[in-house]
């Protein structure tokens, strides 16, 4: 795990209020983070934030569209902040994207390469958004990945449960955390 690298991805205040199901998400995304710090491998925090004024919104893409028109993800709005449950520490990174892909608008790649990180282990809210956008973007990188299932999230539990289980074990390894947290665990 010396090339790997744990994305929390979107785990900001107004996403965390929409999505959490009362399931003690927060926790286990917790025990990650502090299991990778433990274990030397660094926790990299991705944030979606527009600037105000919304520059980079085009109307032709639709989530994006309608994330604005719900007042989510404006630059410097409270919401915006990453959940105080999961808050970044010093040393770890916090990369802002502008649109789905953890890679999408940011300087994600540059920070990786920077590190030499070939591997990801993908966390966040939603699943089926920033999870699955950065998991097939990191593909065809040439990533290794794993994705922690209860460290993702999902506001539709059957959409998880297809991706989780049907889609995603095609292209990575499918992990819950106590289980990846036994394997990165040092001896």
């Amino acid at each position: 795990m010396a090339n790997s690298a744990l994305l929390v991805m979107d785990v900001q205040r107004d996403v965390v209020a929409i999505a959490d199901d009362g399931s003690g998400y927060l926790a286990r995304l917790r025990k990650a983070i502090n299991g990778s710090r433990a274990a030397g491998i660094p926790v990299i925090y991705v944030v979606m934030r527009l600037r105000p004024g919304d520059p980079e919104v085009s109307p032709r893409n639709k989530v994006i569209t309608s994330v604005v028109r719900a007042g989510l993800f404006t630059e410097g709005a409270p919401g915006t902040e990453i959940h105080p449950d999961v808050a970044p520490q010093q040393g770890d990174v916090v990369v802002t994207k502008r649109r789905g892909s953890a890679f999408s608008g940011g300087d994600l790649d540059l920070v990786l390469r920077g590190r030499n990180i070939d591997s990801l282990v993908l966390t966040g809210i939603a699943t089926s958004a920033v999870v699955l956008s950065t998991l097939w973007h990191a593909i065809d990188l040439d990533f290794g990945l794993t994705v922690l299932t209860d460290a993702c999230l999902d506001t539709d539990p059957e959409v998880h449960t297809m991706l989780t289980e049907k889609l995603f074990p095609q292209w990575a390894d499918v992990v819950a955390v106590d289980d990846w947290l036994k394997t990165i665990a040092p001896q």
